[in-house]
């Protein structure tokens, strides 16, 4: 079995899971973000490791727009085309003719919320709070320019997407509505489009910013597979649990900032193979979310290691 077949296997829910895969992810160096840099290093990486699927990570930052200070200038956020995003898809191109026929191959793909936030140095929030009507016209613009995105790396043959969504944490929004009606339209809107042409993508809820109360609001999303932190409220939901409510394998079991991040050998072999013991059937091993960038390649090696070589 190849590292494509080992992942495409979690979604046969009658197939017998006798190898688990698995992989972390993390930002490499500004130098190595960009074209065959980019292309280089994500291999390196991906070589080194053992991981079992290759996933590029998205630079193409949205840049700050000075002149939107308040919900009715969201009408100014640039449209971006494929000019802007072009660094990106020279990676994405050169990485899906290198590795495409040894290993999935997905793409980082931020929100429209999220993009939309950067460009903004988080004002999107307050405004989205004063007046949505006037806010969601920089929610479209920046879904439009991500829908091209979108729809140029499917052309260059990517296999799917890792789709980051943000919004619907704890204390973000008081009035659950402005997320329901405002951000999660524009989040479906990218994740119908991306389904409707690609076989394997990663719905991540991403609590980057703060946990959550309620995973609710996400289990109509569209994806192949969930990643998000087990903590919800005052809960620690289960592998088993997050794999039952979403109806989808789960990719995750490690904290990003813990043992993976700081332990010893032992310890995170001893961690992996703790949560392997607990792990759902289908399963693929991984992080709730990007690992600290000064992560030991080493220990990330470790956890795919034991991952692979545990008896289940």
């Amino acid at each position: 079995m190849n590292k494509r077949e080992a992942v495409l296997n979690l979604l046969q829910a009658e197939t017998i899971q006798e190898y688990t895969p698995a992989g972390f992810f993390i930002h490499f160096d500004p130098s190595d973000h960009f074209g065959q840099a980019a292309v280089d290093k994500h291999l390196e990486y991906f070589r080194y490791t053992d991981m079992d699927l290759v996933k590029i990570q998205y630079e193409r930052t949205f840049p700050y727009q000075p002149n939107i200070q308040k919900a009715e200038d969201w009408g100014k956020l640039p449209l971006f085309g494929k000019d802007f995003f072009q660094p990106q898809l020279d990676a994405v191109e050169g990485l899906v003719k290198v590795a495409k026929e040894e290993a999935i191959v997905i793409v980082t793909l931020y929100s429209a919320f999220m993009c939309a936030g950067h460009a903004s140095n988080g004002l999107l929030t307050e405004h989205l709070k004063e007046n949505p009507e006037q806010a969601k016209k920089g929610l479209e613009i920046a879904a439009e320019s991500l829908l091209l995105f979108v729809r140029e790396c499917i052309k260059l043959g990517v296999d799917g997407f890792y789709a980051s969504t943000q919004g619907g944490e704890r204390g973000r929004f008081e009035d659950q509505s402005l997320f329901l009606d405002y951000v999660k339209p524009y989040d479906l809107l990218l994740m119908d489009e991306i389904n409707r042409s690609c076989i394997f993508t990663v719905l991540h809820v991403c609590d980057y910013a703060d946990d959550y109360d309620d995973l609710t609001p996400f289990l109509d999303y569209p994806g192949q597979v969930v990643n998000c932190n087990p903590h919800v409220g005052n809960q620690e939901l289960t592998g088993q649990e997050i794999a039952h409510i979403f109806g989808r394998p789960f990719m995750g079991g490690l904290e990003r900032k813990g043992i993976i991040a700081s332990g010893s050998e032992a310890e995170i072999k001893q961690e992996v193979e703790r949560v392997l013991r607990q792990a759902p059937d289908n399963f693929f091993l991984a992080a709730d979310c990007t690992l600290p960038g000064d992560t030991s390649w080493h220990n990330i090696k470790t956890a795919i290691s034991t991952a692979h070589s545990f008896q289940r």
